[in-house]
């Protein structure tokens, strides 16, 4: 397990040293100087529920966090790419298959079993073309019954499936001009 992140010690923009600072009840870093604020942030990631005939998909991690252990194809967000972006090339690059985000499950807060601060996007999917060949990060995948499934490495993946187990309600998701969800496009 990588170690927690350190706070930032020197300012990205002018190089002056941070000192702690109040910022609204929370002290945090921040530049004497300039007055940068040195947030830490979860970083973005997104994960997906590729269902099919009563199955879900799974892949085994290749790599750390958590190699050798079971997940969804997931993945962090790249700048500037859109969260259904980010689902849809995961799930390609780890699975060789392309799918259709048919809903929005859900967003955990995530990352605590690597010390490294997440915030996941669950979408569920159904499979549109490709052939399902392990790739990029992952060294297998494979579709699971409920009752077969193995155990995820990530709590964040175990319980967005106990809930998605459970039935629990996702909001469809209805595109809006340019492929993004309704609302949602960048201005």
């Amino acid at each position: 397990m990588p170690p927690p992140r350190r706070p930032a010690r020197f300012c990205p923009l002018c190089a002056t040293r941070l000192v702690s600072a109040d910022d609204h009840g929370t002290m945090r870093p921040t530049c004497p100087a300039c007055g940068f604020i040195a947030y830490r942030n979860p970083a973005p990631a997104v994960g997906v529920i590729v269902e099919r005939d009563e199955k879900i998909l799974l892949v085994r991690r290749k790599h750390e966090p958590m190699a050798g252990g079971w997940s969804l194809p997931a993945g962090f967000m790249e700048y500037g790419e859109a969260p259904e972006e980010t689902a849809r090339r995961e799930t390609r690059e780890e699975t060789g298959l392309d799918v259709e985000l048919t809903a929005l499950f859900g967003a955990y807060r995530a990352g605590m079993d690597t010390g490294v601060p997440v915030l996941l996007v669950v979408y569920r999917a159904k499979v549109v073309g490709g052939r399902l060949e392990a790739g990029d990060d992952a060294e297998e995948a494979a579709w699971f019954a409920r009752n077969e499934r193995p155990e995820l490495a990530f709590r964040s993946h175990r319980r967005a499936l106990r809930e998605f187990d459970r039935g629990q309600r996702a909001r469809k998701i209805e595109d809006g001009p340019g492929g993004h969800p309704r609302g949602t496009a960048p201005r």
